[in-house]
């Protein structure tokens, strides 16, 4: 077996339709090649489970440095986590997993979906920030609620024009400063830090219901240098900074020549262009106190993040990749197979197929590495969270690789580790306490499915998609109404969100929205007043309150009888401001809101006779 094959390059899929495709001959071999032609597989950790038998006996130093001898059965004495093991050929990784992921018993809990950047309030400086998402947290847990859904936080590099997109982060390994709240940063009440102009110009901005990235970021950063400028170092941050180690040190070096060359590396100077050459290295000694601050900005939304998850639990959400000119490539470029970008065949809806612009993990270098990349991913999302939400939770089993540059129906289906990333997954959702949530919506292979119910993961459910009623719903799952890629339902209910993707020329499925808003009337309307946007909104999210599913959430566009999307798929900032509209009105107006009190009642899963009534003590994980 060669190694390209080991891999599992499919020459030949199947569509949504159930068509036999083969793949071009030549997009084939250049997969091939990229995952190395025929050389030899580098060696894999070895991988094992409490309960499992050995063949022989196993010396392993853990990764707490004790030396250790296994025989027969890997038992309580040998702990979970990653270890070296001493084997006739060597040294080789070996990660002790509890194969299964976090899940409490009994776990029933009622909560929110938040774009945290929409949701500004009167305080923000035009763009929703992580005080308002701890402000949010207070009010919902106040009234029932257990966890907030959040937008990925993942960073996206501040220099104009910045990516408004959160599923398109130049890292997944650290977060954007946009989402600071500047007045709260340690040394903001200092003389020399001088915000009141600051803040005037900033809030000024929540004038424009349009999101301006660039202008907030010319703000923040001024004012955040300021600070910077004013206020001695914060104690524990230089300790906190070193037990970060290279991955830090190269994302901060990445955002200094970013601010002076642009957020694409790879238009940068050449010498520039490696992150461990000569030129970088200079970098980072003639402005260290540059780097210093961009290192500072991730303590700083570290600490705030924190105060944020104290407020009310957080799920947060992982993207499938990052920027192909971004920090995490640029930071590790071998890792990444950078002739190819991710995306999805052609289907019923998008004809053509869709090419995502981001580079796939190579799963060779993955392995090779003992998955330490995907380790430091997810300890990145697990931090302050009760749950991780990984989108296209596919990408764990098979992604779709396009060439650079070709039509996307030229792609190759390469098959990953799934049963080791998995393994690897479960070990830090046990790690972190925290569940998993596993987007898998569309077309799934039932062995997915399967894999993700015996690895304790959740599914995800939408009544947009569903013919069953909630009550039906399956348990292990996160169900929601809606997301932020489909009509909100007072987009949905007032045809407004049908007009608006009409006139911008996007095609309409009207059999399709026509069993959508069916499915709505099912459970929502009940006629006469019930048809209004309020009371359906209401009656939906009090339906799925009522399902059996471990969690269910509603959208903050919802409380706000908001009748525009986050996101139209398909579209460009010419034609649409995708991620990039904040709620009609301040955060604090939405929840004093009839509507918001309503829905916060309808979601809560606490009261006599609910789904979760007889739970004791449902828990947060």
């Amino acid at each position: 077996m060669t190694h390209a094959r080991s891999w599992g390059v499919q020459a030949e899929y199947h569509d949504a339709a159930g068509r036999l495709v083969v793949a071009p001959a030549e997009s084939v071999a250049a997969v091939r090649a990229a995952l190395g032609g025929d050389d030899p597989d580098p060696p894999a950790p070895l991988f094992l489970h409490p309960g499992d038998t050995l063949d022989h006996p196993l010396e392993l130093v853990t990764e707490d440095g004790r030396s250790l001898l296994v025989e027969g059965t890997v038992g309580a004495d040998v702990p979970l986590g990653y270890h070296a093991a001493n084997t006739p050929g060597g040294p080789r990784h070996l990660v002790v997993s509890p194969r299964r992921c976090h899940l409490p018993e009994g776990l029933c809990l009622g909560g929110w979906a938040v774009q945290v950047y929409s949701g500004r309030s009167a305080a923000s400086w035009g763009i929703g920030d992580l005080a308002d998402l701890r402000s949010f947290g207070e009010w919902a847990a106040a009234r029932g609620a257990r966890f907030t859904l959040v937008n990925p936080l993942n960073a996206a590099v501040v220099t104009p024009p910045v990516e408004p997109s959160p599923y398109l982060p130049t890292s997944r390994r650290w977060r954007n400063p946009l989402y600071l709240r500047v007045e709260e940063v340690p040394g903001a009440t200092l003389p020399g830090a001088d915000l009141e102009r600051a803040a005037a110009a900033g809030r000024a901005l929540n004038g424009d219901r349009r999101i301006d990235r660039d202008a907030v970021a010319a703000i923040k950063l001024d004012a955040l240098r300021r600070i910077a400028a004013a206020a001695p170092l914060p104690e524990g941050f230089a300790a906190w900074r070193a037990a970060q180690g290279e991955d830090l040190e190269r994302f901060a070096t990445f955002s200094v020549i970013a601010a002076d060359h642009g957020a694409d590396f790879r238009a940068w100077p050449a010498e520039l262009q490696a992150s461990d050459g000569a030129a970088a290295a200079a970098v980072r000694v003639g402005a260290a106190a540059a780097v210093e601050f961009h290192a500072w900005l991730q303590w700083l939304l570290e600490q705030q993040l924190a105060h944020a998850a104290a407020a009310l639990p957080l799920v947060t959400d992982l993207p499938i990749g990052v920027d192909p000119g971004g920090a995490d490539v640029w930071a590790d470029p071998g890792l990444f197979a950078r002739d190819f970008s991710v995306g999805v065949p052609p289907d019923e809806f998008n004809t053509l197929g869709q090419d995502w612009a981001q580079p796939p993990w190579n799963p060779s270098q993955l392995r090779a590495r003992g998955y330490a990349p995907l380790v430091a991913v997810l300890r990145a999302g697990f931090a302050h969270a009760m749950g991780l939400r990984v989108d296209h939770v596919m990408g764990l089993f098979r992604l779709f690789w396009i060439p650079a540059g070709a039509d996307p129906r030229t792609g190759v289906y390469v098959r990953y580790p799934a049963a080791e990333m998995l393994d690897i997954l479960a070990l830090e959702s046990d790690r972190a306490g925290a569940v998993v949530v596993g987007e898998d919506l569309g077309t799934v292979e039932p062995a997915v499915r399967e894999e993700m119910a015996a690895r304790q993961m959740l599914g995800s459910v939408l009544l947009y998609f569903t013919d069953a009623d909630p009550s039906a719903f399956p348990r292990r799952a996160l169900s929601t109404v809606t997301t932020h890629d489909l009509p909100t339902v007072a987009g949905l209910w007032s045809g407004a969100d049908t007009a608006e993707v009409r006139s911008i020329g996007v095609p309409v499925n009207d059999a399709a929205l026509a069993e959508v808003r069916a499915r709505v009337a099912r459970v929502a309307a009940d006629g006469g007043d019930g048809d209004s946007v309020a009371t359906v909104i209401v009656n939906a999210h009090r339906a799925l309150a009522a399902s059996p599913s471990m969690l269910v959430a509603a959208a903050l566009e919802d409380a706000a009888a908001c009748v525009e999307r986050p996101n139209v798929p398909g579209t460009t900032a010419e034609l649409r401001p995708n991620w990039s509209q904040a709620l009609p009105l301040p955060l604090e107006q939405v929840l004093a809101s009839p509507l918001a009190e309503r829905l916060a009642q309808a979601l809560r899963r606490d009261q006599p006779g609910s789904a979760c009534a007889a739970v004791d003590g449902a828990g947060q994980g």
